[in-house]
């Protein structure tokens, strides 16, 4: 069996790697060609030749490519696995900092919330610019398997704009359902469990064990709990008031609605400082850079560590090697994904991308319908919804009206600003991320303007209400280590 498989944002190492290894864990697959490309050309190379090594210590004869012109990477693929974070760092603190000025208290920013509308136009703009390399190189009918966030707006800009299929995925899902199992004191294995929504605002809609309804059960096996009753605050109080829970970590979900972080002092109520995927400050932000700087100072001794086993004893849970698995052999795989809806969730705009279970196999990629949502759940996963239809056509058409309207219809953003200080905010995030905007020379240029005028409203100096501080790479390295040790 021989297809190529071609990986964009391939420097990110530890998530490229992990894909890898699961792809590789296929027996199948042991004859393919592979493709790495990256912006940048050092963290390409290190990721290159980790991964080499690891196929060449378990006696597998694939040879990987690694280039920075990804047009030679795309190819003839027949998938290309996207994993991009457009203006890496950089940008991303600007999408953290520039809203806490206003108040805008974020855990992650990278989905909704102002942080995840600005992340959805720089990684747009440039995600339309691969589908037009996948349409003229790639194998035609190529698919791109999508983990960039904003996921949801990425894959629906995709799919409408690019005229690449593009399926996105997200393992959020995943991660609850062992939850539920264990808050049920069930195996995993024994529950029949189906999530709809859309992604990061995914609900656990039915959960069955031998036909009966677990449902009613899980709010008091969380509230019972003593590690989640007090991790998952938000998520429990939202199951509180809607009858189900949600697939997203307690901090991504907060800044999600309008309720939990509008109020500096309220924030630490319903957040827990253990984790940062709990609802700390920036928590993603600052994980994400404790993790670059161990990655720089590091290497050597990463690359000095035991091979990775792809005989499948490592392969782990994420969707996209079973897709490919599934459309390649024809074994049959059912995995929650991010599909446009078309009718599969009626009571979701017909133009939207939702998550809901999936069916591969040698025909395909099949999506069941689904049907309503509960009325309340799909009455959060609308108003996200809006956000997200108003921000992929601000970024598509450059439309900057648009992206600030966007900011104003998001749940949390309007529930702290007004809309002028919307307007000045993303006036002052659209400067500050001019380099990966290109669709917004002309309204870049007149927020200049706006912003030298003077007489502007007052911002705050404000860091976040639950702020940790960030960790050296040795401290890092400790923690890498000490996990191994549990595993």
């Amino acid at each position: 069996m021989s297809f190529k498989v071609a990986f964009i944002g391939a420097g990110s190492l530890v998530f490229a790697r992990t894909l890898f290894t699961d792809i590789m864990s296929v027996p199948e697959f042991h004859n393919i060609e592979v493709s790495f490309t990256d912006i940048n050309a050092d963290n390409l190379e290190k990721t290159r030749a980790l991964c080499q090594r690891d196929l060449d210590a378990n006696g597998i004869p694939v040879k990987i490519e690694a280039t920075t012109d990804r047009r030679e990477a795309f190819k003839d693929a027949r998938y290309i696995v996207n994993c991009v974070r457009i203006g890496g760092l950089e940008a991303f603190e600007t999408d953290i900092e520039i809203p806490l000025k206003y108040g805008v208290d974020q855990c992650v920013g990278d989905t909704l919330c102002t942080g995840g509308i600005m992340y959805g136009q720089r990684v747009i703009a440039e995600m339309l610019n691969f589908c037009k390399d996948i349409r003229e190189v790639s194998e035609p009918g190529a698919i791109m398997l999508n983990y960039s966030n904003p996921n949801a707006m990425a894959t629906w800009a995709c799919n409408k704009y690019g005229g690449v299929r593009t399926i996105g995925l997200c393992h959020g899902e995943i991660h609850g359902e062992i939850q539920i199992a264990e808050v049920l004191g069930i195996p995993r294995e024994e529950l029949d469990i189906v999530c709809a929504g859309i992604n990061h605002q995914t609900w656990y809609i039915s959960v069955k064990h031998n036909g009966e309804d677990m449902i009613p059960k899980l709010l008091a096996g969380f509230e019972a709990h003593e590690k989640f009753r007090d991790e998952e605050k938000v998520r429990i109080d939202m199951l509180k008031r809607f009858g189900y829970y949600s697939t997203e970590s307690n901090g991504h979900l907060s800044e999600y609605v309008a309720w939990y972080r509008k109020r500096p002092d309220e924030i630490k109520d319903w957040i827990n400082l253990d984790n940062w995927i709990n609802g700390e400050t920036g928590g993603y932000l600052r994980v994400t850079r404790e993790e670059r700087n161990w990655f720089e100072t590091d290497y050597p001794k990463i690359l000095a560590e035991e091979p990775a086993k792809l005989d499948g004893s490592q392969r782990g849970k994420e969707h996209c090697s079973y897709i490919m698995e599934s459309l390649e052999t024809g074994r049959v795989y059912r995995g929650h994904f991010n599909v446009m809806n078309e009718g599969c969730i009626t009571n979701l705009p017909y133009e939207s991308v939702v998550e809901v279970p999936c069916y591969v196999d040698g025909n395909g990629i099949s999506v069941p319908k689904v049907g309503d949502l509960p009325l309340g759940c799909a009455a959060v996963c609308s108003q996200s919804i809006w956000v997200q239809k108003l921000s992929v056509e601000a970024a598509v058409h450059g439309d900057v009206k648009l992206l600030k309207q966007a900011a104003m219809m998001d749940p949390l953003t309007g529930a702290v600003c007004n809309p002028p200080e919307i307007w000045q905010m993303i006036d002052e995030m659209l400067v500050a991320q001019e380099e990966w905007l290109p669709q917004y020379k002309e309204a870049i240029q007149a927020a200049k303007e706006n912003l030298a005028k003077g007489n502007l409203i007052p911002t705050k100096d404000y860091h976040g209400a639950a702020r940790l501080r960030e960790k050296t790479p040795e401290e890092v390295a400790a923690e890498h280590e000490a996990r191994k040790i549990t595993v």
